[in-house]
C-alpha cells in the first residue's frame, strides 16, 4: 500500500519561494505518476503540476508555468515542487497524489488513487 506525506508548506511573502516535498513509503515509487493538486478557499481542486513515472514528461497549469517546477527522485522515493515568484492566488492546501502507470497529462486530469494529507501554503503580506 502506497502512502504519501507532504512537507515544506508555510507562510511566505509575495515573490518568495517554497519547495514542497512528497515522500512515499509502503511501495516503490517507480510505477507511479505523481501530481500536485491544490485547494483554495471557495475554489475547486486544481491540478497544479504532474510528472510521469520516470520523469520524462511533465504537465503544468497555465497559472504556474514558468514559476513552478516539478521533479522526482525515485531512488529517494520523493517528488518535489519548487515554487518561485509566489503570488497570493497561489494560497491553498497542496496535496500530492499518485496513480499507477499514468502519463503526466492524464495524472493532472484524472482521479488519483492515492493522496497525501496536504500541506498549507499561504502567500500574504
Amino acid at each position: 500500500q502506497l502512502q504519501l506525506v507532504e512537507s515544506g508548506g508555510g507562510l511566505v511573502l509575495p515573490g518568495g519561494s517554497l519547495r514542497l516535498a512528497c515522500l512515499a513509503s509502503g511501495s516503490t515509487l517507480d510505477y507511479y505518476a505523481i501530481g500536485w493538486f491544490r485547494q483554495a478557499p471557495g475554489l475547486e481542486r486544481e491540478g497544479v503540476s504532474c510528472i510521469s513515472t520516470r520523469g520524462r514528461s511533465t504537465n503544468y497549469a497555465d497559472s504556474v508555468k514558468g514559476r513552478f517546477t516539478i521533479s522526482r527522485d525515485n531512488a529517494k522515493k520523493t517528488v518535489y515542487l519548487q515554487m518561485n515568484s509566489l503570488k497570493p492566488e497561489d494560497t491553498g492546501v497542496y496535496y500530492c497524489a499518485a496513480n499507477y502507470l499514468t502519463t503526466a497529462q492524464a495524472m493532472c486530469q484524472g482521479r488519483p488513487d492515492y493522496w497525501g494529507q496536504g500541506t498549507q501554503v499561504t502567500v500574504s503580506l
